[in-house]
């Protein structure tokens, strides 16, 4: 047994050589006094002013979503009340791909879905000035064989499969999702969307082979719209459900049937109303709302305000939108910008992509079902691209109002146009 003095000698000697192998891995991986500066900057008085505006504060729980073709990115934080505001929307410096899910290894899609971030997802170490990587893929995007890594939000306005911002947006998003984690959140949604649900954008992409999926993701982002609470999200066969409660002793497992469920019945009754007016205006607007493409051959997005800025211009209205009194800044040599129409060319068709087809027959949708009133085993969830919502059930009915639903089911994407990744594209 050592002496007293000798073990105090000991233990100092560990701790010395633990100082200089932290030294050392910080030398390799270019961490150190530069990567803790970054990734502990402190929320500026601005925003922490902000907060108190909205009755926040800086420790209270965050949660992100992402709109593709808008090139947003919100962060919602909860009130003292514990209900979620939006506290800040970003414009997106650069996202690569096509509007539809992340596939797989070098696609160069940025992902769609629901994914939970925790500390541990969190890299103050990123080539990219700072990142947070989604997880992806997640439970979800396994049950499809989808397959990826790494796929962030991040600095450096450069993308590859990501969500790319500006080195001061990211510090900035970075030290909200920080002080979460401080004040207690274990982990944070990331709801990634191809644009906002609204009834406009559904029908100017109701022939897009994604919509059955969007559909999906509409549903989670319905909860959000009218609970503004983070809705639980599970995930059985190969689908989204949210703010599902189970039987004691059952299970979700995604990619098998889905067991018997049920949703309480304040939010089923608010999404199913949703839902059917959502229907009828993307029924009422897609007779003369002209179709998206569903390939435009550019390479994703950049907000107008970063796209401005690349050709030495600046779009006072887009900034002003976004509360920002400058671009903020980023290095335009290391940006390579969304092709412009005059570098886009006739997209070709991936092997093995499906194209579009024409809708089936247009089938109504009937009310929504309470939580009193549980899905039977097998049903609870439909299969990829059905026509029925989670709260809905197919049902012949004459009443004008239900026929436009029923215009609307099939003009959102009723037929399942599924590829062998799962669906879409």
């Amino acid at each position: 047994m050592l002496s007293r003095p000798l073990a105090i000698l000991s233990r100092v000697r560990l701790a010395a050589l633990a100082a200089v192998a932290a030294l050392a891995l910080a030398a390799c991986n270019g961490q150190g006094n530069d990567v803790s500066a970054k990734a502990n900057q402190p929320l500026s008085p601005k925003m922490i002013s902000l907060m108190s505006e909205k009755d926040m504060a800086p420790q209270n729980p965050i949660l992100i979503r992402v709109f593709k073709e808008e090139a947003e990115l919100e962060v919602w934080k909860a009130k003292n009340d514990g209900s979620y505001a939006l506290l800040k929307t970003y414009p997106i410096c650069r996202w690569s791909g096509e509007l539809g899910p992340k596939v797989k290894i070098g696609d160069r899609q940025a992902p769609e879905g629901f994914y939970m971030i925790t500390p541990g997802l969190m890299n103050p170490n990123s080539s990219y000035y700072l990142s947070i990587n989604t997880g992806f893929p997640n439970a979800f995007d396994k049950s499809w064989g989808r397959t990826g890594e790494f796929l962030m939000i991040h600095g450096d306005c450069s993308s590859a499969g990501c969500y790319a911002m500006t080195d001061e947006q990211i510090a900035e998003i970075f030290a909200l999702a920080r002080e979460a984690f401080a004040g207690g959140q274990r982990a944070f949604q990331i709801q990634a969307m191809p644009f906002r649900m609204t009834p406009q954008n559904l029908a100017r992409h109701r022939n897009n082979p994604n919509m059955a999926f969007w559909r999906n993701l509409k549903q989670g982002y319905d909860h959000f719209e009218v609970t503004k609470h983070e809705p639980k999200v599970n995930v059985c066969n190969r689908q989204y459900v949210f703010d599902a409660q189970l039987q004691p002793g059952q299970a979700f497992n995604p990619s098998a049937p889905c067991p018997a469920y049920t949703v309480a019945p304040e939010i089923a009754s608010a999404v199913g109303a949703k839902e059917r007016s959502d229907n009828l205006k993307v029924a009422e607007l897609s007779s003369n709302t002209p179709l998206a493409p569903v390939r435009t051959g550019r390479d994703g997005g950049m907000n107008p305000v970063f796209l401005a800025k690349l050709n030495g211009e600046d779009n006072a209205p887009a900034r002003m939108a976004y509360g920002q009194d400058n671009v903020p800044a980023f290095d335009p040599a290391n940006v390579r910008p969304p092709k412009a129409d005059g570098e886009v060319v006739a997209a070709p068709v991936r092997p093995g992509a499906p194209a579009a087809t024409p809708a089936p027959a247009p089938v109504a949708s009937a009310p929504a079902r309470a939580a009193s009133t549980p899905y039977p085993n097998g049903t609870a969830a439909p299969t990829a691209g059905s026509t029925s919502s989670l709260y809905t059930r197919a049902t012949t009915q004459t009443a004008s109002a239900d026929t436009g639903v029923a215009q609307a089911s099939a003009l959102m994407g009723a037929a399942p146009i599924v590829g062998s990744g799962g669906f879409g594209n």
